[in-house]
Order: C-alpha cells, then structure tokens, then sequence
C-alpha cells in the first residue's frame, strides 16, 4: 500500500513544522511508499514560506500554493488530484488529527470490504453549540444529499486514490469532497480515533462558515429546496382553501356585518411569503447557474514546491510494522 497525505493548511505557519516530522516519522515506521501534500489555501500569514521550507528540506513533501483562499474543500480537491499514490489520507493542520492515528485509518481499508473510511472522534472536538450544528449539518446532508454515512463524516478521512474518478469532472467554485466520494462508492465505514486539543489558536471553520458551506452542498449539490418550495405552495394553498371555506360558512350563516379585513389581509400575508420563498430558492439556483457559465475555477495553483517520494524506505523485518506491509 502507498500513501498521498493531503493537508490543507491556513493560518498554520506554528504547527506545521510539528506536524509534518511526526508524520514522516509515522509513515516511515509503516514501511511504505509515501508523499505528503501540503496545500495552502490563500493563507495571508507565513503558512506558505513555512511549508514551502519543509518541501525544499523533507523527502516526500511537496507544497502547493493556491492564488487565493478558495476553502477547504476546494483545497482539499486540488490535493487530492495531486495525489500520485493508492491511497489518500486527508487530515486537519492544527494537530487536532494525530499522525500516529493513521496506521489504524489505513488498517481499516486492507482488503476490498471498505473503499471510505472516516476517523469518528470519541470525544466531541467542539462547544455544544457547534457540535449541535455539526450534527444538524449532517443529519440533513443524509436527508437531502443521500449521502447514507453522513452521520460518520469527519475532516479525517482515508480512501481508495481512484474514487476520484468519480468527481474528475467536478468545477465551479462550490465543491464538497464527502458529497463527491458518494458518488463514487457506498463502501464507507468509520473508525474511533482519538483527537487532540489544538496547539495554537482556534478553529477557522466558524459556526458561520459551517452553515454557508451546508448552503454551498444543499444548493450545489440537491434539488431538495426546489422540493421543498412545492410542497410549501401545496402546504399554502391547503391554508388558503380552509380559509375559503371558513368565509363561505360564514357568509351562509349570516355572519357578515363587518367586512373581513383581517382574514384577507391574513390571506394576502401568506400567499405573498410563499411567493416570495419560491422565488427567492430559484433564485439561488439561477444564480449558480450564472456562476458556473461564468467559469469560475475551484481552484488555481499559483505555485508549486517539492516533488513526489517515489521510492521505497527502508522495510522493517518484525513487529507490528513489518505486518502491516505484508498485510498490504
């Protein structure tokens, strides 16, 4: 088995250089073919001069610069096609993700049974409020996007380098890696892993960002909203018919001295906000359209620095280590 590690990196200009040699160090001991790409999203600190450094000095690590902060995702993308081995690592730069973790995420795809694997942290990596979020955010990529393992994602993933063939067409500025592996496989499973704090700073995926990237995959992705606007018309026009029948009651029964402002002020209210719904979920849609027409990219490499490992290291003859690679 090889290994492409994919890291997207922002603001980590501090942990990186703690990362990256305990990574290589894991990956060495597991006897395998491997490279780590660093891909730095925009970064407006020293993230670039920093991984660009560690490319230059370390074997198998290569650094690429996008022209501008595109997102996570987007950056995760431009890794990925990078990736010159069977297997793809993606992991967080803050080391919440430890690297001593990924022997077990690799462990997990020998043999055919998985193509997918996600780490799952035993222990939530967030406040309630953020975690409550991140939760919802899944439970409705479940529901809208059919993404069936949605409630196993995580940021630590492990898969097959040829899924990517499944999203080898993806462009535009709305990417989503997990919605884009379920195209390409149903084999996916989870794999407890233990998370640590993060060494500096805090999370740059705000509950802001989070609830605009889950708009990014419910309109790029599914025609849920589309669904949902016709079924708040069917829902409106249950309403308005209720009504109708209520002022036609009461018109038979003679209860008809003041004219009914309100119910049809009531009425108008409800039909305008329907309306106004439905146009304004087309109109999401339209734009993306407009968008995608325009040619926007989901990413533009300003720079690359390194080249790949393609060698073999030195195998170990005992121990957990050399099992492994007879196991791969």
């Amino acid at each position: 088995m090889s290994v492409s590690v994919v890291i997207p990196c922002y603001r980590s200009a501090r942990t990186l250089p703690m990362l990256v040699p305990r990574l290589i160090s894991v990956l060495r001991d597991m006897s395998v073919q491997y490279e780590v790409i660093l891909v730095v999203d925009g970064s407006p600190d020293d993230t670039w001069a920093t991984a660009a450094d560690l490319a230059r000095r370390t074997d198998g690590v290569r650094a690429i610069h996008l022209s501008r902060n595109y997102g996570q995702h987007n950056a995760l993308v431009a890794g990925v096609r990078e990736a010159e081995f069977d297997v793809v690592v993606t992991m967080d730069d803050d080391l919440q993700h430890l690297p001593e973790q990924v022997p077990l995420m690799l462990a997990a795809l020998e043999g055919d049974r998985l193509d997918l694997v996600y780490g799952v942290p035993l222990e939530e990596e967030h406040g309630f409020l953020r975690s409550l979020a991140s939760r919802s955010v899944k439970a409705g990529m479940s529901a809208t996007l059919g993404v069936r393992a949605a409630r196993k994602i995580s940021a630590f993933r492990a898969f097959r380098t040829c899924l990517r063939d499944g999203f080898k067409e993806l462009s535009g500025p709305y990417a989503s890696i997990d919605v884009a592996l379920s195209w390409a496989t149903t084999r996916i499973g989870s794999l407890p892993v233990r998370m640590d704090h993060r060494e500096h700073g805090r999370s740059n995926y705000s509950l802001r960002l989070l609830l605009r990237h889950t708009a990014n995959m419910v309109l790029g992705y599914s025609a849920a909203p589309l669904r949902l606007a016709s079924y708040l018309g069917f829902l409106v026009g249950a309403i308005g018919l209720l009504l109708g029948v209520a002022v036609l009651w009461r018109f038979a029964a003679g209860d008809t001295t003041v004219a009914g402002f309100t119910t049809v002020a009531s009425m108008v209210a409800l039909f305008s906000a329907a309306q106004l719904i439905a146009i304004g979920v087309l109109g999401e849609y339209v734009g993306r359209i407009h968008g995608s027409g325009m040619g926007r990219p989901t990413y533009v490499v300003r720079e690359r620095v390194g080249s790949p490992a393609l060698f073999d290291v030195p195998r170990q003859t005992s121990g957990a280590s050399a099992s492994a690679h007879n196991a791969s």
